[in-house]
């Protein structure tokens, strides 16, 4: 899906444009160039656009010539795009409307790896049509710690909330205290016009607040050792209560999703089922209702809830299963995603309305598992598209390569999710594939989106293949609970029996199969060349973890000493003394003699979740005549921030499969 350009002003353009592809000298003209390595990995041009309150006014952040991303705003009754924030050496990272006029955003670099960076987003206000510009939060501790700034927070607090209430130019930020061992969290009320700020009193431990449509503080999360406390104020009494405590390692619990002025609480639970829902909880019988307000079938919630203030009630629910959805509560609304989805039937379609007002416009964001995401605004009355600009304009939809979702059942019988990407234009049987392995491991790995590692690798040729093994979230507490303390061993298996079921199937050739992976995924990774030596050709792991017992003991880890080592991965990975044998069976570093085949190993150094010192003791620890391509990059920390750094690594990333792949 392609569209013209939308310039905005001398200043900047947001370019639309087919990608131009050339053709190599003294080739056949069948044989195109393959798309440079720089267009997977270049920033989004465009990373978000949002009505105001009153729908009048669009808010977007977009590059300019200079590539940073700024802040422009433009009235739907002319679409002439206004730059109300631009900086030559950083960029406007995000933003938020406070009221019909007013903004607030913070800023960042997003040419910087992590050691690079020594700043922090801090915040800023300012009016749509540029006035009343106001420093609200620092950027920098050396500078906040003077004094010489009025009426301007340290770094240590950040953006939390805006007020929800017409009119007012407030804004809700949270200071953060305490220690990694036991948080502590202050909610405040900050006026963006002249920096007044209102600590709102709230429970001991706090670490993250709920404020409902009403602008009033009805929600905390405490924190404490192993324990988790919902806790919620009455507007009667404005005494707080406990609505649950639990051991998110022991039981799912609940997470708050939305409150309404009226005191509908909305949670995301499980509620004795194997596939969270959203339900709303009775705050005046204290519990559960029996039935969901909706549920993905095999799917866990994710997404958000819409709410109306112009209405005062809910009005959608966007959520996620295999693809993106969105569950209009409102039969205008039904009828607008049926139309908007009828005009652009190959792609998700998100639309936005105004939470205030009305106007005869819907905002699209329009993207597929080919199309990185496109913006534009839906004219209701006249039932054409406008064009707002598309996020990777060097990115051509009809280049890219197919995602399906799939499910594989392994050894055990037990069914594991995966997405399988084929190659476009070819014959999607007996190909070289990746195996890439999410990190986490206790997250969802694979999406229906465009995924710029997954592209990349599927135009030079290869299938990936993307498991969601044991242990990975997303998909029900059984799939999630299976994985605890199977590092290297049940998890590892899902990982090779999905393997398998794509030989079995045709997809992948069997002499031409390498693993790759990050954080948890470089685990694997090492695992399955150790343990599968005859399966995988060769192997890439980068950030990788090495040996469990490191995320215990490296001090300079940023899992060392939290609740999250003492409690959380005692139970879902496992105990460093009572598993201490299972920790030496499945440590890639005790383990490296066995490791035959070629691998790129790869480290920022500036990495505090997986410090550099994993890297350094597999590769010490690997015998004489391994293969390996150690790789270091100085100013990266856990994954690559800077467009150089992946170019330079997924440029040495294909020659090595090409190396390692090729039909022999």
């Amino acid at each position: 899906m392609r569209y013209f350009a939308l310039r905005i002003s001398s200043f900047f353009a947001i370019p639309i444009c087919a990608v131009l592809t050339t053709l190599y000298p003294n080739i056949t003209a069948a044989q195109v160039a393959p798309i440079p390595v720089e267009s997977f990995f270049k920033s989004s041009q465009i990373s978000d656009v949002e009505f105001s309150p009153d729908g009048k006014s669009i808010a977007m952040l977009a590059a300019a010539g200079n590539d940073r991303l700024v802040l422009s705003v433009m009235e739907t009754n002319n679409l002439t795009p206004k730059v109300i924030a631009h900086y030559e050496k950083t960029d406007v990272v995000f933003f938020h409307w406070v009221n019909n006029k007013r903004l607030v955003f913070g800023v960042g670099d997003r040419t910087l790896g992590d050691a690079e960076v020594k700043t922090g987003n801090g915040l800023f206000a300012v009016n749509k049509d540029g006035s009343e510009f106001r420093q609200l939060i620092e950027t920098h501790a050396a500078l906040s710690s003077d004094g010489s700034k009025f009426r301007v927070l340290n770094i240590r607090h950040h953006f939390s909330d805006v007020s929800h209430v017409e009119n007012s130019d407030s804004i809700f930020v949270i200071r953060n205290a305490g220690t990694r061992k036991t948080p502590s969290a202050t909610l405040i009320k900050l006026n963006t016009i002249d920096g007044l700020a209102e600590a709102i009193p709230g429970p001991a431990n706090a670490s993250s607040f709920m404020i409902d449509k009403s602008g009033e503080l009805r929600i905390a999360i405490t924190s404490k050792e192993n324990l988790t406390n919902v806790q919620y104020r009455d507007p009667q009494s404005n005494q707080w209560r406990s609505l649950i405590e639990f051991d998110p390692t022991k039981e799912s619990g609940f997470t708050p999703q939305l409150i309404t002025p009226d005191g509908q609480l909305y949670v995301n639970a499980t509620n004795g089922q194997d596939n969270s829902g959203i339900y709303r909880f009775d705050l005046e019988k204290n519990r559960l209702d029996p039935t969901p307000v909706i549920s993905t079938k095999d799917f866990d919630f994710s997404g958000n809830l819409v709410y109306s203030k112009k209405q005062d009630k809910l009005i959608g629910i966007r959520y996620e299963s295999d693809a993106y959805g969105t569950l209009w509560l409102s039969p205008y609304l039904i009828d607008l995603q049926k139309t908007i989805d009828a005009a652009l039937p190959n792609t998700t379609n998100i639309v936005s309305v105004p939470t205030r007002g009305e106007n005869s416009f819907a905002l699209v964001h329009a993207f597929s598992d080919v199309n990185p995401g496109t913006y534009l605004l839906f004219n209701t009355k006249s039932k054409k598209f406008i064009p707002i600009g598309d996020t990777r304009p060097s990115i051509d939809s009809k280049a890219m390569s197919y995602k399906d979702f799939v499910r594989i059942k392994v050894r055990d019988g037990m069914e594991i999710p995966a997405y399988l990407t084929i190659p476009k234009n070819t014959s999607g049987k007996n190909l070289p594939m990746v195996v890439m392995v999410h990190g986490g491991p206790y997250v969802r790995g694979g999406h229906w989106n465009w995924n710029p590692q997954t592209q990349f690798l599927a135009s030079r040729g290869y299938v990936v293949l993307e498991p969601d093994f044991r242990g990975s979230t997303g998909y029900g507490s059984q799939l999630f609970k299976a994985g605890w303390k199977q590092w290297g061993l049940a998890m590892q298996d899902d990982i090779t029996d999905a393997t398998k079921w794509a030989i079995a199937q045709g997809y992948a050739d069997p002499n031409r199969i390498c693993i790759a992976g990050a954080s948890y995924g470089g685990y694997a990774t090492l695992m399955g060349l150790i343990k599968e030596p005859d399966l995988y050709r060769c192997g890439i792991s980068w950030v990788g973890v090495t040996d469990i017992n490191y995320l215990f003991d490296v001090t300079w880890s940023d899992t060392a000493g939290t609740a999250w080592s003492r409690y959380g991965m005692p139970a879902m990975v496992g105990d460093q003394i009572k598993d201490a044998e299972q920790f030496k069976a499945t440590s890639p570093v005790v383990q490296a003699q066995r490791l035959k085949r070629p691998l790129i190993l790869a480290y920022g150094a500036a990495d505090v979740r997986v410090p550099l010192v994993h890297g350094e003791r597999f590769l010490k620890a690997a015998p004489d005549t391994a293969k390996i391509e150690w790789i270091t990059y100085a100013e990266e920390g856990h994954g690559w921030r800077t467009l150089k750094n992946n170019v330079d690594f997924w440029t040495r990333v294909e020659k090595f499969l090409q190396e390692n792949t090729a039909p022999k």
